[in-house]
Parts: C-alpha cells; structure tokens; sequence
C-alpha cells in the first residue's frame, strides 16, 4: 500500500511547520536559486561559446534564422546542458551553482536522492516552467515549499542547511 505524501514527509522536516523548528534543513527560496542559475549558466556559456565558435565561426552569433544551426549546435547547446546537469545531480544532487549555496536537490517525500526519472522529469518540466513567461520559476517565490512547477511535476525540493543567524556586535567598552 503506497502512502500518503503527508505521511512520508517525516523524513524531510518541514522547516514552515513550527513543530519541525529544530530542523538541519531549510528550502531554498527565490533568489538563492537565482544566482545559483546565474552561476551555472556563466558555467556553461564558459564551456558551450567556445565550442560553437570553433565549428561555425562568429558568423554562428549574428545567424537569427534558425534554432538550430547544425549538428554540432545541437549536441552543444541542448544535449551538453541537459547531459552535464543531469550528471551533476546524479553525482552531487546538485549542479555547481546549488552547490555554491550549499543546496541539493532532493526527493519531496523522503528526502533521499531523486531516482533517475525524477531527475530527468524535472529537467524536461523546466521547459514547462519557461513557456509561460517563466512563471513557473517565479512561482518559487510564493510557495511555502519554496517549489517551482518543475519541482512539482518531478517531486522534488529544494533544500540546503539552515542558514545562521549572525551574532550581534558587541563592544566590552563603552565609546566615547
């Protein structure tokens, strides 16, 4: 008998639920997962804008006509991305820009790593995220799971270690 969502979640400590306040784990919001995007994607213009310019020139750059120039375009600006994330995930639950922040991505209902269709089902529904004026990215912002539809439609959060609170500054004297 498969359980309830509800009931497995025990695992994953809801950091919303005040009952769960002594929790390791926080979600990820909005902006923290931002600059983890900014971060990967600088990664991977890095690594894809050299290549491309090295099969088909600056002329690749100013082209607008097409989507997809060519084979080589295909391999390095789809199949690369989706190929170097999926291994990231697979191998640190993370890709480099999560781990800059210290997030994973993990299973929503265990906690435990994503098994490999969730991982490849959250990378196909980040197209159903962007299609509608990326609203399913920004949806991050207003949930209390801090999930973007990609996160729904794979069953996965995002989560990092509770991030503390600064300690206030004190001086053992007084300022004159």
């Amino acid at each position: 008998m498969r359980k309830k969502a509800s009931e497995t979640m025990s695992q994953l400590p809801d950091p919303a639920d005040p009952a769960d306040a002594t929790s390791d784990l926080e979600y990820v919001g909005f902006w923290a997962r931002v600059g983890a995007t900014l971060l990967d994607t600088v990664l991977l213009l890095v690594v894809t804008v050299p290549l491309l310019a090295a099969f088909y020139g600056r002329e690749y750059f100013e082209q607008t006509d097409r989507l997809v120039a060519g084979p080589a375009d295909f391999l390095i600006s789809w199949v690369l991305p989706a190929v170097a994330v999926l291994l990231f995930w697979f191998w640190r639950q993370a890709t480099p820009g999560k781990m800059g922040i210290g997030a994973r991505v993990v299973d929503a209902e265990t906690g435990g790593p994503m098994t490999t269709g969730q991982a490849v089902g959250r990378y196909l529904a980040y197209f159903v995220s962007a299609i509608p004026l990326c609203l399913g990215f920004v949806w991050v912002a207003f949930d209390r799971r801090k999930q973007g539809w990609h996160d729904k439609l794979a069953g996965t959060v995002v989560v990092r270690p509770k991030q503390r609170k600064s300690e206030a500054v004190r001086f053992s004297k007084g300022r004159d």
